[in-house]
């Protein structure tokens, strides 16, 4: 059975990510990128569906783990009853290779460790074929099925039950390396990696970009850290940033809310550029810029709200039956659907984000502004469309408030793009579809009796994504219709002190079942407690918030408060950059900044 997800840790070259477990297991491993199918995968279902265990044999044995720095290099710290021993977990960096490192390093006393791999290539469905070889490093093993092939270099690993297995002991000082590298089965096993140079060159890696950033004061370690992931989920080459590094992990434990996570949306895409610039990250912004060029390029009506990490447009979704989920958790899904809906709040996400950029001296291009251009001139003749809105809804299409907030943001922008910086377009056109959008907003998405913006028009139910009208600059904090929104918030979405999307209850999403607390909502509230006076408020939320991460700094999409525990895909680009906005917004605020 799969560890608690708070028991994983991760490890990431920027193609890709391994969960490791406390355990000292890698229960999911998909190579050579994120989206690849898995060769371990552990977490959802047993170790017979692919696993990578390295650890002590004493039953008693515990561990300690942190990250070396601010880094993605796992250190973890057995101490058993004979001795003390470290394990080094790191997948090098910049090496245009897919390898993984494990190191182990006796420190005291004598540590007998068992090592067991079980390779299950393709979402478990293909068992592959194993053989030795051996050549002037000693003996490897390597692994075939289908496409995929890996080539395991270190003590010599012995079959036994579908798995091959070993033992060996490590003495203080002592050193045992074990790689592994995933290559295309139809070339050759590539040579031996150097271990010393690729730890140290990717530590500094890792290094020379974080010490780029600006973090100072309160939760300045929690900053980094949700930076960091951030990065580690950015593909190296094509700049795609996905939402998580897995799939299928469950919203609600035993249930149905399942979904495939390891792709770019545009809307989380845009709000981690907006974070990393709040921090002075600049450096991967024009790349996703030309991400975005690259993957929406065509028509505008053919946008999607999710790509591929190179732009991929089919991402149709299935069930995989081989894979019994975690804690049974069916279906387990690759794809998603949810590529297919009008979700009409992303072109807003995509123009702010630009129009952050631009604020921060990024320097605009001719094409760049041409596709903003295209993008809000699409918008002139389609934002009456009713959408799925932010959270996907499976149910029937609405008119949703926030996603005509998101509209008005995105004329807003490109209005701003005209009389601030000097670039061409209508202005006049989009000023009148802004106020347009304002007066429908204020007269079919707000409650009078409730004193409260409504998810969607026709309701009377709130959706915590109103929090976001202030993020945008859509009203101010302060704002009497905002406090009351606020207000209905906090009586019909707070669960034990967070925040759900919605009432699941009242049925608007068309599925069955519940979720639990959705953390970024609860951060949103941290900033809009923040931004209206209601520091100490802020303050106390963001410190039990921030606790809900793991010892590692890694938080999932959601919190089980009963259970103790997180939920739903990890780690989650929308909680930590929401994390991150949030902390923004109490600094804003102890320095007396407005809104």
């Amino acid at each position: 059975m799969a560890s608690r997800i708070e028991d994983y840790a991760l490890i990431s070259d920027c193609y890709t990510a391994a969960l490791v477990g406390r355990d000292g297991s890698i229960d999911w491993l998909c190579m050579p990128r994120y989206d690849s199918p898995s060769m371990f995968a552990a977490l959802l279902g047993t170790e017979d569906h692919g696993r990578w265990k390295l650890a002590p044999t004493a039953a008693t044995a515990t561990s300690r783990r942190r990250y070396d720095g601010e880094s993605f290099t796992l250190l973890t710290t057995w101490t058993s009853p004979d001795g003390v021993a470290e394990v080094t977990d790191v997948m090098p960096r910049a090496d245009h290779r897919a390898d993984l490192i494990r190191r182990v390093r006796g420190v005291s006393g004598r540590v007998e460790f068992a090592q067991e791999v079980r390779f299950r290539f393709g979402y478990a469905t293909a068992m592959p074929w194993v053989r030795k070889v051996r050549d002037d490093n000693g003996t490897a093993l390597l692994a075939v099925a289908g496409p995929d092939a890996v080539v395991v270099r270190g003590p010599e690993l012995f079959a036994s039950d579908r798995e091959h297995a070993n033992r060996f002991t490590v003495s203080p000082g002592e050193i045992v390396d074990i790689t592994m590298t995933w290559y295309p089965s139809h070339r050759e096993p590539p040579a031996p990696i150097d271990v010393d140079e690729n730890l140290a060159r990717t530590h500094d890696w890792w290094r020379e970009w974080s010490s780029t950033l600006e973090q100072r004061g309160p939760y300045a370690d929690e900053t980094a850290r949700s930076l960091l992931i951030l990065r580690a989920l950015t593909h190296e080459e094509t700049g795609g940033i996905v939402a998580a590094a897995t799939t299928s992990l469950p919203e609600n434990f035993g249930g149905s809310r399942n979904w495939d996570y390891r792709y770019v949306w545009l809307r989380d895409a845009s709000l981690t550029v907006t974070a990393l610039l709040s921090c002075g990250a600049i450096e991967g912004v024009d790349r996703w810029r030309l991400w975005l060029l690259r993957a929406i390029a065509g028509d505008p009506k053919d946008v999607q709200i999710m790509y591929g990490l190179s732009g991929e447009r089919d991402l149709a979704e299935r069930e995989l039956t081989a894979l019994p989920g975690y804690l049974g958790s069916r279906p387990v899904r690759i794809g998603n659907a949810a590529a297919l809906q009008l979700q009409s709040d992303v072109i807003g996400e995509v123009m702010i984000a630009l129009h952050d950029a631009r604020v921060a001296g990024v320097e605009e291009t001719s094409y760049s502004w041409a596709l903003q251009r295209a993008l809000v001139s699409y918008m002139e003749t389609h934002w009456q469309a009713a959408d799925q809105g932010i959270w996907e809804i499976r149910g029937a299409p609405q008119r949703f408030t926030h996603s005509r907030v998101m509209m008005w943001a995105a004329f807003d922008r490109a209005i701003r793009a005209v009389t601030e910086f000097g670039l061409d377009g209508p202005v006049d056109r989009w000023i009148e579809l802004r106020a347009l959008i304002r007066e429908e907003i204020e007269t079919e998405g707000f409650d009078p009796e409730r004193n409260s913006y409504t998810q969607f028009y026709g309701t009377t139910e709130v959706d915590a994504s109103l929090l976001q009208l202030v993020d945008v600059g859509y009203c101010h904090p302060r704002d009497p219709r905002m406090l009351g929104t606020v207000a209905a918030i906090e009586t019909d979405l707070l669960r034990d002190g967070l925040l759900r999307r919605y009432r699941t209850e009242a049925g608007v999403d068309g599925l069955p079942g519940d979720e639990h607390p959705f953390l970024a909502c609860s951060f949103w509230l941290v900033s809009q407690y923040a931004a209206s006076g209601r520091l100490a408020e802020a303050r106390a939320l963001m410190d039990r918030l921030v606790r809900f991460a793991n010892d590692v700094g890694l938080m999932s999409e959601q919190y089980d408060v009963g259970r103790g525990r997180q939920a739903g895909n990890t780690p989650q680009a929308f909680s930590h950059l929401a994390l991150v906005l949030a902390v923004r917004a109490i600094r804003a605020a102890e320095l007396g900044e407005d809104r």
